[in-house]
């Protein structure tokens, strides 16, 4: 049986200048996969990521999201239709607890309407209780217990990481994309961030697209793998076949080898 296209990329081209970021990529995302997007430095894979979440412009192709058209869709209609990205570097609120932080990204909050805090706030206590219901469930769930009430920005950058991705758990994202999540997190806390998007993926049906160096993390995770090289789709496929392809191997990290490409 088919998989449904959760995300549909045709011939998407980004320049800048004279410099082809992007060249013609077409690729899909199938629901209730986790995809990897994997290429060495200066691949366009993060262009390519800004362009799908609308902060960057096409010059070319289209971008298609459970078969409706959302090219050029700018971030916050993109996050109403239930597709929200992480970055490279945790964009949490540093001044704010890890709760408060988890706390203020539902959209569309009562309490973010002025006349709403003088006239209904009962309302507004009844919607807060129940996001701090919701949110210290996340906290229990990725093992945050111990910093909840601490500064968002006291935080390692493993814990840091969690918290970016327990805030796309507060949005009931149904795709999200994830920009090199394990950059600079030690091995106790990447298995518990792979360990995290596992459950979300096989227990609340959320489809993952991310970037990622980290090969072993993409091996245990991904079900599909694809590879960018200088702006361009190079292959695609299972983590087995992309590691057999030699064509992958020597863009990647001008290995010679597969072993090469796994010990990275």
């Amino acid at each position: 049986m088919a998989l449904r296209v959760m995300l549909d990329i045709e011939r998407i081209r980004v320049q800048f200048g004279d410099s082809v970021a992007v060249s013609d990529v077409s690729l899909h995302v199938e629901a209730g996969t986790i995809t990897g997007l994997i290429g060495p430095n200066g691949a366009g894979k993060t262009t390519l990521f800004n362009t799908i979440t609308g902060f960057c412009q096409p010059q070319a192709g289209q971008v298609r999201l459970a078969g409706h058209d959302i090219t050029a869709l700018p971030p916050h209609r993109l996050f109403a239709k239930g597709a929200v990205r992480t970055f490279q570097i945790a964009h949490e609120f540093s001044s704010l607890t890890v709760r408060e932080n988890l706390m203020v990204v539902p959209a569309q909050q009562s309490g973010e309407r002025i006349v709403q805090s003088w006239i209904n706030r009962h309302r507004i206590n009844r919607e807060e209780a129940m996001l701090r219901t919701q949110a210290d469930e996340i906290i229990g769930f990725l093992d945050l217990d111990p910093v909840a009430d601490l500064p968002a920005g006291k935080l390692s950058g493993g814990q840091k990481k969690l918290l970016e991705l327990g805030r796309t758990m507060m949005t009931r994202a149904s795709l999200v994309f994830l920009d090199e999540i394990g950059a600079g997190v030690n091995r106790t806390l990447l298995k518990k961030i792979g360990d995290s998007i596992r459950h979300m993926n096989e227990h609340q049906g959320v489809t993952f697209f991310l970037i990622e160096h980290d090969m072993a993390f993409v091996s245990r995770l991904c079900h599909r793998v694809i590879c960018m090289a200088e702006g361009r789709l190079l292959a695609e496929g299972s983590m087995d076949e992309i590691m057999a392809n030699e064509d992958v191997i020597q863009a990647y990290l001008g290995a010679k080898s597969a072993s090469d490409v796994e010990g990275s």
